[in-house]
This record gives structure tokens, C-alpha cells and sequence, in this order.
């Protein structure tokens, strides 16, 4: 989602998507949860991250999100009008469907589920 991205594989310990959050909200945190042949969970943690400027990620794989905490803005590049995510809001992103994220809230961390699954 951004030019900087932290990045570690979760411990076995770890049982709370709430525990552990990241200190330095300057960068965005993603933390792989679980990860099999054709399946990939994450944790996504953005204060304020967007996508580059003029980028649209249009991935071979599908992509299932739901924010647990904050708020975020998405764009598909299909629709006429950004959509704004809230708590508890979530949407499948299909294979190639070219997408960006606009906005995530500056103050709250907006805290994300993503599950990458293959068709």
C-alpha cells in the first residue's frame, strides 16, 4: 500500500489481532498471520498510508478485506466514486480488478484483515 512497509511473520503466540500494535505510525505494518499453497492471511495496520500516486494494484490473485478498526477510502478503478470503509465493512476484490486505496484515517489506525486466496 505504500513505499514503506514493515513486514515479520506472526509467532505462534500471538492470539489478538489487537495485540502488538505498532509504535511508529509513519510506516505501515503488514504481519502474515497464516500462509499456505493458495491462501495467505494478513494483518494490515495504516495511520494515514495511501497508495503511490498514480498507482493501481491489479493483482493475479483475489483479495478479501475487512476493516476491524479505523476507516479507509477505496477505489476501484471500475466505479465512478471512492468507497469508504468503516468498522466492520469488508469487500472481495477480484483477480485484476485495478484498485487503490485513497485514504486511511491520519489519527486511528485503521486495521485490516486481508485474506489473498487463489481462484
Amino acid at each position: 500500500m505504500t513505499n514503506q512497509q514493515s513486514s515479520a511473520v506472526v509467532d505462534m503466540k500471538t492470539t489478538n489481532l489487537f495485540d502488538d500494535l505498532p509504535v511508529d505510525c509513519a510506516v505501515e505494518q503488514v504481519i502474515e498471520l497464516l500462509s499456505r499453497p493458495g491462501l495467505r492471511i494478513e494483518r494490515i495496520v495504516s495511520t494515514g498510508q495511501v497508495s503511490p500516486p498514480d498507482c493501481w494494484y491489479d493483482e493475479p490473485h483475489g483479495e478479501w478485506v475487512l476493516v476491524l478498526q479505523g476507516e479507509a477510502r477505496i477505489t476501484f478503478e471500475s466505479d465512478a466514486a471512492s468507497r469508504l470503509l468503516k468498522r466492520g465493512d469488508f469487500v472481495n476484490i477480484a483477480p485484476h480488478q485495478r484498485h487503490r486505496v485513497e485514504w486511511t484515517h491520519p489519527e486511528v489506525p485503521t486495521i485490516w484483515l486481508a485474506v489473498h486466496y487463489a481462484e
